[in-house]
Order: structure tokens, then C-alpha cells, then sequence
């Protein structure tokens, strides 16, 4: 078998695959995708494997150009372009989700400050507000009035904000340490975490020229996250935090398989295939019906969050017990695909034709 290319990124999926690859010996080597030479580094290779961070931004800056060229030389890729191209990108998300029919929160995204403007004096409140970067809540407000919205479509396109988002922002970050009994290591953090917010905010850019809403969603006491990979979906949900609208970031996981609604398990394995994606993870909300709306989608996650699921559902929506590292079953499909007569996972066929229905 050709040897796997994986960038290495200290605490990401890269930890696992790197170990799991010297512990079966499985051919691989570590490359730099960074570097002006990548190309050169992956003569041989038979798959490149880079799990690139909304929070680093060279990897923003080059990790899709890096895949995308090693995919044309022939190479195959995990995050593929069907996968990632829209990762931390919540407007690219609006467009795919709503071209392909998915059940999508009612979204809506603005370029001009006018149409903004009308649009705002003209709906109902309220509405959540959104930048089209950011995971854990951030950069995500519940506007009350349309006052307040117009506030914001004037900073909008005008100074922009932060990528990175304020501070103030996640204190309650602060409050969730001291519960946890966290506080110290939390406080030691500081200095890096606002180190790399800084660098973020210096390279990203501002976030400007766009004013992105979604409508609110009241009554849900905790969202559902459904991954899937390949032909398998890890559920579990999130608690809202206190005195607030907000589940994503909470640190309040709850991994009992009674609260997955299994329409949230069937509208994502139909969504995946339809995107065509190797791994997302869909964030869900209900509507008053009980029916699943999505919130938002990522290829990226924290892996502890899935492992630590009691089993996950094919995609005839079978049960099967046992806990599976999200990296493992990333692995597995991209050795399955490397050698097809080597049945280590499941896949998923390729999906075509039109959107198809969402109704139940």
C-alpha cells in the first residue's frame, strides 16, 4: 500500500492516526503542509490526511488548496472538497443546505446595508445573529428589537468585528471553570488562548460586508449532535446553559441514547449523503412539531465528544453497541478506499440525482 501523508496538528485527529499507523504498521509519513515544497513531499503518497483548524490561520490560508491539489494529483484526501469546503463558513452552509432542500433553520444574509436595513424593519423578533466564523457559540447574540439589529448592520458594514469574537463574550467560560473546579488551570491558559485570539484577529481579518440572521428557535431545553462518518452516526445532546439561549460551548453533554430523536439520526445520514461528505457533525434543533431543523455543520469536532458515545446507528438505522474514536473510523474508510479488497469499514455509496424530500 502507497504510504498515508498526515500533517501533524498537536491535539487533533492527527494524534491518533499517527500513533494507531505505528502501532499496526501501517505505512505512512508526516509531511509539512505548510511549506512551499508540500508537493514534493507527497510524491508516493497514496492519501493525504490533514485535520486543519477554523483557529489557525495558515491552515485557513492553504489547507483546502493543499487537499484540492493533492485530490487532482490523484491522491485521496481526508477532508475532501465535498467535506470541508464549507467548514467555518456559515453562509456557504445557507446556500448548500437550502440547494439541496435540508431541513435548515430559516436563514438569512445580507451584502448591502439597505437591504439589511428594509429587511429588518420589516420582520419579527428575535432573531440570532451569527458570524459566519466561529464553533462554540462564539460570535453567535440573541437580537431582541429591531434597534438592536440595526446597530449591528451599521457596524457590520462598517468597522466589522473581530473573528475571533470579545472576550467579554465567554466569561462565562470563567464561571463554568470555578464549577468544574478547573479554575487554576483555566486562568493559567489565559495568556495563550489570548495570544492565539490576537494572532487569529491579525490574520483572519475583519469580519465585514455581510450581516448574517437566523430565526429563533424557542423551547429547546438542549440541541442533538449527529456525526457521521461514513456509514455510521454518533447522537448525543447539549444542554442549553443557564439564563441563556446557547447550547454549542456548554461543556453539558449528555450521551443518553433516550434523548436522540433517531428523525435527527435520519435527516443527517440523508443530508451526508447528499452533501456527499466523509465526516460531519450536524447540530439540530426542533421545532414545536418535534421536527429536526438544522442549526449549523462542521467536519470538525472534539473526538472525546463522539468516543465517548455507547454505540452509534447505521445508516438502516441499526443499533450497534460499542465506542468508536471518530479518528479510527475516519482512518478506517481512507485504508478501505486505499485497498477495496481490504473490507475494514463500512462505506456509503455516492448519491445522485435531484434534492430529495425532506418530509416525513
Amino acid at each position: 500500500m502507497l504510504p498515508i501523508a498526515i500533517h501533524p496538528r498537536p491535539n487533533s485527529f492527527s494524534d491518533r492516526w499517527i500513533a494507531r499507523c505505528e502501532r499496526e504498521g501501517i505505512p505512512f509519513r508526516r509531511i509539512d503542509g505548510h511549506a512551499s515544497d508540500v508537493m514534493s513531499q507527497l510524491e508516493g503518497a497514496g492519501a493525504l490526511l490533514w485535520h486543519f483548524s477554523h483557529g489557525e490561520p495558515r491552515d485557513l490560508l492553504v489547507a483546502r488548496h493543499v487537499l484540492t491539489a493533492a485530490t487532482a494529483r490523484g491522491l485521496h484526501v481526508f477532508p475532501d472538497g465535498p467535506t470541508a469546503w464549507h467548514f467555518d463558513d456559515k453562509v456557504a452552509q445557507k446556500y448548500l443546505l437550502e440547494a439541496l432542500g435540508a431541513p435548515l433553520v430559516p436563514t438569512h444574509v445580507f451584502f448591502d446595508e439597505a437591504t439589511a436595513l428594509r429587511w429588518i424593519d420589516g420582520t419579527l423578533f428575535p432573531k440570532v445573529f451569527k458570524l459566519k466564523r466561529g464553533s462554540g457559540s462564539r460570535n453567535v447574540r440573541l437580537v431582541h428589537s429591531a434597534s438592536e439589529a440595526r446597530a449591528l448592520a451599521h457596524r457590520a458594514f462598517r468597522a466589522g468585528f473581530n473573528p475571533s469574537g470579545s472576550v467579554s463574550g465567554e466569561a462565562w467560560k470563567l464561571a463554568a471553570a470555578w464549577n468544574k473546579g478547573n479554575l487554576t488551570a483555566f486562568l493559567r491558559s489565559l495568556p495563550e488562548k489570548i495570544q492565539r485570539r490576537r494572532r487569529l484577529d491579525l490574520h483572519a481579518g475583519r469580519e465585514a460586508g455581510y450581516i448574517y440572521f437566523q430565526d429563533f428557535v424557542d423551547g429547546n431545553r438542549y440541541d442533538t449532535r449527529v456525526t457521521v462518518i461514513g456509514d455510521r452516526a454518533f447522537g448525543f445532546t447539549r444542554d442549553v446553559r443557564r439564563n441563556d439561549f446557547r447550547a454549542s460551548g456548554s461543556g453539558s453533554v449528555d450521551h443518553r441514547v433516550e434523548r436522540v430523536s433517531l428523525a435527527c439520526v435520519e435527516t443527517a445520514f440523508r443530508v451526508a449523503r447528499a452533501m456527499r461528505s466523509q465526516s460531519t457533525a450536524f447540530d439540530f434543533v426542533q421545532d414545536p412539531e418535534g421536527r429536526p431543523l438544522i442549526v449549523e455543520v462542521s467536519y470538525g469536532y472534539d473526538a472525546w465528544a463522539v468516543e465517548a458515545c455507547p454505540g452509534h446507528w447505521d445508516s438502516a438505522l441499526t443499533w450497534h453497541d460499542g465506542r468508536t474514536w471518530p479518528e479510527d473510523a475516519i482512518l478506517d474508510d481512507v485504508l478501505a478506499a486505499l485497498q477495496p479488497a481490504r473490507q475494514v469499514g463500512p462505506t456509503v455509496e455516492p448519491v445522485s440525482g435531484p434534492a430529495i424530500p425532506w418530509s416525513r
